[in-house]
């Protein structure tokens, strides 16, 4: 591909990094900007640029995807327990030749005050309820839930974007809701509904991050499921502005970006 040539740039992911990225590279008529979308969320926010919903099929499918759209750049902005797409990223970016960066959000640490649980899975926080409390409010989407099911004695508030399908708690009342959230409006919920435990993936966004300070507040431990490990040797960056900079240095003689 010549210089003056459009580059094509795909980018996994429905976040809001994602998003974000998408507006900023769009506005570029020297770029080419498709986002993926899984096709999890009934009603996802389209992100600017070229939209596809749906798999690859597997890795062989996106390397196959990356060669006919003659893909100049692959972008992994996938949510942080999206683990699977970034390995099948990885895969299909070595395959096809593609240069392939990640965009991975910093991840929640806890401060002073915080009752934070760590756990590694979803089933893992299931077995950490019973000595916790009998109130929950379960923030982990509505993929997993089965790992709860079997806990008839507690009560859940679920919230998610999408109605969850079972299986499901016994006794559970769902939230559809999207964020961001507000402190104020995550104190609120905790009172309402006489939560005495949260759960919660460490996503690391900042729209979901209020519910930690409500817990706080209110002395509401936490438990905290940790992120999957994700491929090796694949470059890191923590936001979209710093993947500009990246495809700046790999297209140093392309237009400048926005």
């Amino acid at each position: 591909m010549n210089a003056g040539a459009e580059r094509h740039i795909l980018i996994l992911g429905g976040t809001t990094e994602a998003r974000r990225l998408a507006e900023e590279l769009a506005a570029d008529p020297a770029l080419r900007v498709t986002s993926s979308l899984a096709g999890r969320v009934a009603a996802p926010r389209l992100p600017a640029g070229e939209v596809r919903i749906g798999g690859f099929g597997g890795p062989e499918g996106l390397a196959h995807w990356l060669r006919e759209q003659q893909v100049a750049a692959l972008i992994d902005a996938t949510h942080p327990f999206a683990g699977t797409i970034s390995f099948n990223a990885a895969r299909a970016a070595a395959a096809a030749g593609v240069p392939l960066l990640a965009v991975r959000r910093p991840g929640w640490v806890a401060g002073p005050g915080d009752d934070w649980r760590d756990v590694a899975s979803l089933a893992d926080a299931a077995r950490a309820l019973p000595a916790m409390g009998e109130r929950v409010f379960l923030t982990t989407g509505r993929m997993g839930l089965g790992a709860f099911a079997h806990l008839e004695d507690k009560w859940f508030l679920v919230r998610s974007v999408d109605a969850p399908e079972p299986p499901v708690p016994p006794r559970m009342e769902v939230l559809l809701d999207r964020g961001p959230f507000t402190l104020e409006g995550e104190r609120e919920l905790l009172r309402r509904h006489a939560i005495d435990v949260l759960v919660t993936k460490d996503s690391g966004a900042a729209a979901t991050a209020a519910k930690l300070g409500a817990a706080r507040e209110a002395g509401v431990p936490v438990v905290v499921v940790r992120r999957p490990p994700v491929p090796e040797g694949v470059p890191e960056v923590p936001g979209p502005e710093a993947a500009v900079e990246w495809l700046r240095g790999l297209f140093p003689r392309s237009r400048p970006f926005p």
